[in-house]
């Protein structure tokens, strides 16, 4: 071997030489530093560099012949690091942050793959080591496979211009089949083209595994250039998505079961613990649609709707929910819904986290705990105690109870109420309250143990929210008017058989069959017989009888008189005061529906109230729909609910008695009628005037107003609408108002109290309420059940012939209750017997004051109450009097 000339530049820039021996390097060396740098057995001062070009040109042609050729026979990688003096110099690593993740990138290692050395490896190997990168030349693709399988280069240059040495495309499908290869960049080198010759499409390249081309070019700033592009591009994210092995590597341990979706709720992937849990592999589960999967019948109609809202809004939603394993189970999951936002500022992930309560737990892991307690029977009693602790999660509280019962508890009577409530199966929010109480009863002294344990008795009684009524002896108008409206009525006769009333209404079985379609809008079943198929045009609201005019005018005044405008519009008030409200709140704009549609429909809601009805008819519906409106115009209401909640709200009140027949559902029940089984005797008539309201929009494209809005906003608000038609249903009406008080009255009570100025927020919704949506459902279900029954806070006169007219209604049911022979639901109303009065004070007394009182405290509505004062006054004076109709003898 020959030994190559080494030359050495000093500080005044005079160049020495000396002799080199190569005989001892297995490889060539480049090594650039401030001080010296070495350049293929030259070494170089680095003041000198601008003399590098001349060298370089010199050593490429004249050095690298015969020796060096030799050595590269026998050696087939070069490598070069950057050094200084007799150390390496090292390149500050880059920070680099990936969301919460912050990363440190270390200097790049770049793999040169060229069959011959020449100007653009040359280039190349000088832009790496002007950039700071550890570079690797490979001659052939057996060494380079080897070589980045050793290294793992972030940036793999492959020379294409030479085909005769290796084809760089076999050499890019090899490195693309490994598993360091997948998040390599890899750049292609292709010949330069003549000026004649037609550019080409980069797309083959792309599919051989190319991320790009480099047109050859041997200046060193062009490849720097390159470089320093790839460096800020594509390796940089490579190295953001090689960081992602990590975060999958921890979601795969993690322990709680996690689901991730796209913004359709298409699944993109699944946790081993969410196959654990649900019972799925996860090849079953990844691109399928969340709607597709079985549905626990135990959730809330709405909860769905109510979570989708949420989250839909960039919201994340935590809460309890119930999902069906694949084995058909139902599971108990602390869930939590976080919307990711992604590109555009648009939602393009839902990540839910899921926890199983307690039971459910154990339910699925105790089968399993037992299996692996056998699997590792020859590990000691300790370690697998800690093991089943750490995978259970939680303390099996039956097993510590009977402990303490062993121990001499037993005799006591707290902890047999402990063991009674921690067998239950779900732990409800009511069966952590009595959990706590168990807990402080163990602290407590004996008289307060016993008056914890009445406490106990009471809240495992069914209807928590139901007073117990002491006066049936005493009040037989309370008894039977609670009896009438609060209960089914569903009585048997002596000979266990029903009597159907064959005068009832016959209902048409369609009218169960209300379905959404798939679209968004109602299918309707084709032998659907519309009611009001007679009707004409729907009526301009220019041609309103000019006194009806007159009286629209004056509807936002509380006092408005609805009676009068049922007798100037012939008994129709709803179209016109529909109109009227429904334009002044902007329904139409909401549902994208014209004038001519919302006239329409009001004409057919209106027509199917029974106008035979003394009460419940659609002058009712339109005294509901007044009062409703009143409501939303108040500020405090007007704070809490959006633009849906008031359209939801209008749309209930006017179809909330649709098809009212007269009778409670008591009658119905007693009666056997075709809706009572249809609805299984449970809120009857409330399920049907949803059902038929939603079913008669569908009937005629002409009144449907829901046409034309989207299929989400459709669900979302027919939700609404029937959770508030149902909200009017007697039988929950203390829930309903207990709920409100405990949720909204008690809670901006305090925070009126704790500000500085409690004035200034009287017209404001406080945001921890208005953004719940369970509260913004309750002040909605309170705001029709006031509209509903607001007859005694009326004017003196309204509230007398409300009185009479739903006096009347009761009379017929009981008289045709005799005449059937069914069970007499209130028997005080015999219009032979009944004092008026006493129901209207029995109805104010249980049903009204408290109600009202709580209303008025959200509302502020002084002037319902002094009516109400007013009027519960009157119906006293009558009673004291022992008059049983509506007026005094001086006043007949």
């Amino acid at each position: 071997m020959g030994c190559a000339p080494s030359i050495h530049v000093s500080q005044s820039g005079v160049i020495y030489c000396r002799d080199s021996d190569e005989s001892n390097s297995p490889h060539q060396t480049t090594t650039i530093s401030q001080g010296t740098a070495t350049v293929h057995s030259f070494f170089i001062k680095a003041d000198a560099a601008e003399s590098l070009p001349s060298m370089l040109a010199y050593q490429s042609r004249a050095t690298r012949t015969s020796s060096r050729r030799e050595k590269r026979e026998n050696s087939n990688c070069i490598e070069a690091e950057t050094q200084t003096s007799h150390t390496s110099v090292k390149v500050a690593a880059k920070e680099v942050r990936f969301g919460p993740m912050r990363l440190i990138q270390d200097p790049f290692q770049v793999l040169l793959i060229f069959g011959k050395e020449d100007s653009q490896s040359d280039g190349f190997w000088w832009a790496c080591d002007k950039a700071g990168y550890k570079c690797n030349i490979a001659r052939t693709q057996e060494s380079a496979l080897e070589y980045f399988l050793e290294k793992h280069h972030e940036i793999i240059i492959i020379d294409n211009r030479h085909t005769k040495y290796f084809h760089a495309e076999a050499i890019c499908k090899s490195i693309r089949a490994t598993k360091p290869g997948e998040n390599t960049v890899i750049l292609v080198v292709v010949p330069q083209m003549c000026n004649d010759q037609e550019e080409t499409s980069v797309l083959s390249i792309l599919n051989a595994g190319f991320n790009r081309r480099y047109i050859e070019n041997p200046n060193v700033t062009a490849c720097y250039n390159e470089l320093i592009q790839l460096e800020h591009g594509e390796v940089r994210s490579q190295f953001k998505l090689r960081a992602c092995s990590s975060i999958f590597a921890a979601l795969e341990h993690c322990q709680e079961a996690i689901e991730i979706t796209s913004e359709d709720h298409i699944i993109q992937y699944v946790n081993p613990a969410f196959e654990h849990m649900m019972g799925y592999q996860r090849g079953e589960l990844i691109g399928k649609e969340l709607t597709e999967l079985p549905k626990s019948d135990k959730n809330k109609v709405d909860l769905l709707d109510t979570i989708n809202t949420c989250i839909k809004k960039g919201k994340e939603w935590q809460g309890i929910y119930y999902a069906r394993r694949k084995a058909g189970d139902n599971i108990q999951q602390d869930v939590t819904v976080t919307p990711v936002v992604g590109q555009g500022g648009k939602i393009k992930h839902f990540v839910s986290i899921k926890k199983l309560c307690n039971d459910s737990h154990k339910q699925i892991y105790n089968v399993q705990s037992d299996e692996k307690s056998t699997e590792e029977n020859s590990q000691s009693d300790s370690q697998s105690l800690r093991h089943k602790d750490r995978r259970k999660g939680s303390i099996d509280v039956r097993s510590i109870t009977s402990k303490r019962s062993d121990a001499g508890s037993s005799h006591n009577r707290r902890h047999s109420s402990m063991a009674r409530i921690h067998s239950m199966t779900i732990e409800a929010p009511i069966t952590k309250v009595i959990n706590i109480i168990n807990t402080a009863q163990e602290t407590s002294p004996a008289t307060v143990a016993e008056a914890l344990d009445r406490v106990l008795e009471i809240l495992r009684t069914t209807e928590l929210y139901s007073p117990q009524l002491n006066t049936k002896d005493d009040d037989p108008h309370t008894s039977d008017l609670v009896g009438g409206l609060m209960t089914d009525g569903l009585r048997r006769l002596s000979s266990n058989e029903y009597i159907f009333n064959k005068s009832c209404r016959q209902i048409e079985k369609s009218d169960a069959l209300l379905w959404t379609s798939l679209d968004g809008q109602i299918e309707e079943e084709p032998d659907l017989q519309q009611s009001h198929s007679h009707l004409a045009i729907p009526v301009a609201f220019g041609d309103i009888p000019p006194r009806a005019a007159e009286l629209l005018a004056e509807e936002d005044n509380w006092d408005f008189d609805i009676f009068e405008l049922e007798a100037v519009t012939n008994k129709r008030p709803l179209l016109y005061l529909g109109l009227k409200i429904m334009t002044q709140f902007g329904v139409c704009g909401f549902l994208n529906c014209s004038e001519v549609t919302l006239r329409s429909w009001l004409q057919v809601i209106e027509t199917n109230y029974h106008a035979s009805n003394s009460y419940h008819n659609s002058t009712h519906a339109a005294d509901v729909l007044h009062a409703t409106a009143y409501f939303l115009r108040k500020d405090r209401v007007k704070g809490c609910l959006d633009e849906m909640d008031e359209v939801a709200a209008l749309i209930a009140a006017t179809v909330h008695d649709v098809d009212h027949p007269g009778r409670t559902n008591s009658f119905l029940c007693n009666a056997g009628s075709e809706l009572a089984v249809l609805y299984n005797d449970t809120a009857v008539l409330e399920s049907h005037h949803a059902a038929l309201a939603f079913q008669l929009t569908a009937g005629d494209n002409k009144s449907n107003i829901f046409k034309n809005i989207e299929r989400n906003l459709f669900r979302t608000l027919r939700q609404a609408i029937i959770d508030m038609v149902l909200a009017t249903e007697m039988t929950k009406h203390f829930e309903h108002v207990n709920k409100f008080v405990n949720s909204i009255n008690k809670p901006m009570s305090s925070i009126e109290e704790t500000s500085l100025n409690s004035e200034s927020s009287d017209g404001e919704c406080p945001s921890g309420i208005k953004n719940a949506i369970e509260n913004r459902l309750l002040i909605k279900r309170m705001l029709i059940k006031c509209a509903d029954v607001a007859n005694p806070c009326r004017s003196v006169n309204h509230c007398i012939e409300w009185a009479g007219r739903i006096s009347e209604e009761y009379f017929a049911q009981t008289d045709e209750e005799k005449s059937q022979g069914l069970p007499v639901v209130m028997p005080v109303f015999d219009r032979n017997t009944c004092s008026i009065p006493k129901s209207q004070i029995s109805f104010i007394d249980y049903f009204i004051n408290d109600m009202f009182d709580a209303w008025d405290a959200f509302a502020n509505l002084p002037n319902l109450i002094h009516h109400l004062a007013e009027n519960y006054k009157y119906w006293k004076t009558l009673d004291e009097s022992n008059y049983k109709g509506l007026r005094p003898p001086s006043d007949l």
